[in-house]
């Protein structure tokens, strides 16, 4: 299993948060910015920050670093690597399978992730095998979308889009794109978009956090 970064924000938590770095960066890169949420004081999740393996990646002319999958071209869209999200994706299944087994609903545990990481939190949601709360993609893409099963369990799950207007990494078209298909596939979605590069703010993250909020107020924080 991935080693993750853990933290609690109460005793007892019954609400699971896996949140996924970018490429390059690792389950610390996130860590800290749980208070950033503005969520409720008397919630109790637990947020798990997994780090990516340590893989060759392509257009960094093989150098290994963390990495969900590979990247071999700057346009995003040309040749993914499926195989390599559909892989580590098996991995970030086995985060909510523990998440499970130690007595958390399934429909009480979002995906989240950053660039990379935000790949593999939609990819890995749609496709999962019990109902989960739903998924947020920040500065990111969808490149899996022509496979996603529209019949599964998790097809029209809550979805969160977050991205910077000047980003110039995973081009602001490539948020709008995965938008408009979750939008147009029937899916609960809130998109926002914020005058800054391929990064997160202040404001992106209290927007985060109040659909965090929405989308598990009955069935998590208040049972």
């Amino acid at each position: 299993m991935l080693d993750s970064i853990i933290k609690e924000t109460a005793e007892n938590p019954n609400t699971a948060i896996i949140w996924m770095h970018g490429l390059g960066a690792d389950g610390y890169d996130f860590a800290d910015i749980i208070p950033e949420l503005k969520l409720p004081p008397d919630v109790a999740i637990r947020f798990i920050f997994p780090h990516a393996p340590v893989m060759p990646v392509s257009i960094n002319n093989g150098y290994r670093m963390r990495a969900w999958y590979d990247i071999a071209y700057a346009n995003l869209e040309k040749n993914p690597d499926i195989k390599g999200i559909e892989k580590n994706s098996k991995l970030v299944e086995e985060l909510i399978d523990a998440e499970i087994e130690k007595g958390i609903s399934s429909e009480k545990i979002l995906l989240i992730g950053f660039s990379q990481g935000g790949v593999m939190a939609l990819h890995t949601a749609t496709r999962y095998n019990k109902k989960l709360a739903g998924a947020a993609s920040l500065s990111s893409y969808f490149p899996t979308a022509q496979t996603m099963p529209l019949n599964g369990i998790n097809a029209k799950i809550p979805v969160f889009f977050g991205h910077g207007n000047f980003d110039n990494v995973v081009p602001p078209v490539l948020g709008q794109k995965a938008f408009e298909f979750f939008k147009s596939n029937g899916n609960p979605v809130e998109n926002h978009t914020y005058d800054m590069q391929h990064s997160v703010c202040m404001e992106e993250l209290k927007a985060l956090g109040s659909w965090i909020i929405k989308n598990l107020a009955a069935s998590a924080f208040f049972q």
